[in-house]
């Protein structure tokens, strides 16, 4: 089957509740121009998190804080968080500004500078350079210290499919209780897409 055709989108499209973008980010393909190269991933899983107030699972449920206070922004910007003291996660602004909401990129297919992609991940399979969220981010290059760049500027750029993609949804991965399970089936991914990661249903916060 032939990749979707995939187009530039302004920050209107990003600026909707994180539960209706989400699944329009299938498909969808992220680049990142690092020091050392290019790499861009076509992602096939994603999670939305809503926010103050409205979804235990997300960073931002009890409020600002330093490392949240770009969620509270302008859409289609980068929230990149650290977890388990080594990875690096990465997920895009959604909804209106004070909003606090983003989709979590869970997992991708490398389709641009696989062989940068290969060196960054030398032990790793071509399907698993990026499935899963931490991988995604170490295939393309992503730092940590990008949190809060703007997805639509340099070196960033993404381009979102034209026509939208079949789908399916679940519960979100690796949480349960108050902030994942039946209550929140925010997880959507393309059916029998390499890129996308096993899932887990222990408990797990999103930080």
């Amino acid at each position: 089957m032939a990749a979707p055709t995939v187009v530039a989108a302004g920050r209107e499209f990003f600026a909707r509740d994180p539960v209706e973008l989400a699944p329009l980010l299938l498909g969808a393909v992220l680049s990142f121009d690092a020091e050392d190269g290019s790499v861009a991933v076509r992602l096939s899983e994603v999670e939305a998190y809503r926010g103050v107030g409205e979804d235990p699972g997300s960073h931002a449920f009890r409020g600002r804080t330093p490392r949240t206070s770009v969620m509270f922004g302008e859409a289609a910007h980068l929230y990149a968080y650290f977890t388990y003291g080594m990875h690096t996660c990465l997920n895009i602004v959604a909804g209106h500004e004070g909003t606090a909401s983003g989709v979590l990129l869970r997992g991708g297919t490398v389709v641009e500078g696989l062989e940068l992609a290969r060196s960054r991940r030398p032990a790793a399979s071509d399907r698993d350079l990026a499935r899963g969220p931490a991988r995604l981010a170490r295939a393309l290059g992503v730092p940590l210290a990008a949190s809060g760049a703007d997805l639509l500027s340099a070196p960033f750029s993404i381009r979102v499919v034209q026509t939208p993609v079949p789908f399916s949804s679940g519960p979100r991965t690796g949480i349960s209780g108050a902030g994942g399970g039946a209550a929140y089936p925010w997880r959507f991914w393309i059916p029998g897409d390499p890129g996308v990661s096993p899932y887990r249903r222990h408990a797990r916060s999103h930080a």
